[in-house]
């Protein structure tokens, strides 16, 4: 499975640019100059935000489920899924996070936190555009286990952002061994209640196996 090879390859590079030192980036070293740049990062991140949402609104993606509730978290394999604030999905959010710490480390290491924020929620708000196309949503339904899925609500779609900025903020800060063991936590678990999390996503939308794909549907 090369797209596991893969995702804890760059899991690992994560958790090493967060050991290499946030507080030297972004703490009480950094010049008046890189603190301005940095107050930026964090605002054209939240606008970026706000941007997609009103592209989803655009898009005529729903605001909230059609079901009229609003659940805090929504733990079962259902059509509720990707329709309310956080279920079991969220948790490749955050590994997202992780992920594009350690990339925006290797690619914008001169720039201050909040600048590699506004990149990382760029590649996120991204993906969610893209993740609530026809192209995608058929993709899911074909090539995976979610047969009757239409996509997200806006609030889930602002709730995933969310939820790699938690992510990517933990990786900034935290040890190696910590990063690392929380991606693995959570991916295991994930496996062990859903069958499913990050790695056989992008195994399944790019290269499915039906294997898989049975094991899945059998729970």
């Amino acid at each position: 499975m090369k797209s596991g090879v893969w995702f804890w390859m760059l899991s690992a590079m994560a958790a090493s640019a967060a050991k290499d030192g946030f507080l030297q980036e972004g703490g009480a070293t950094m010049s008046r100059s890189n603190r301005r740049r940095n107050r930026r990062g964090y605002l054209l991140a939240a606008a970026i935000a706000a941007a997609a949402c009103a592209l989803l609104f655009l898009m005529h993606r729903p605001p909230i489920c059609t079901c009229g509730r609003i659940e805090l978290w929504h733990g079962a394999l259902d059509s509720g899924n990707s329709q309310h604030i956080a279920d079991w999905y969220s948790l490749s959010h955050i590994i997202h996070g992780f992920l594009f710490y350690g990339a925006a480390f290797l690619l914008l290491r001169r720039h201050p936190v909040g600048v590699r924020l506004a990149a990382a929620v760029a590649v996120e708000a991204a993906w969610e555009l893209l993740e609530n196309s026809p192209l995608i949503i058929d993709r899911y339904r074909t090539a995976t286990i979610a047969l009757g899925y239409s996509g997200d609500t806006i609030l889930n779609s602002m709730s995933d952002i969310g939820m790699m900025t938690v992510g990517f903020l933990f990786a900034a800060r935290a040890p190696t061994w910590l990063t690392v063991g929380t991606a693995i936590f959570l991916e295991l678990l994930a496996l062990a209640v859903i069958r499913d999390n990050l790695t056989l996503n992008i195994l399944m939308l790019t290269w499915p196996v039906d294997a898989v794909r049975d094991w899945q549907a059998a729970l």
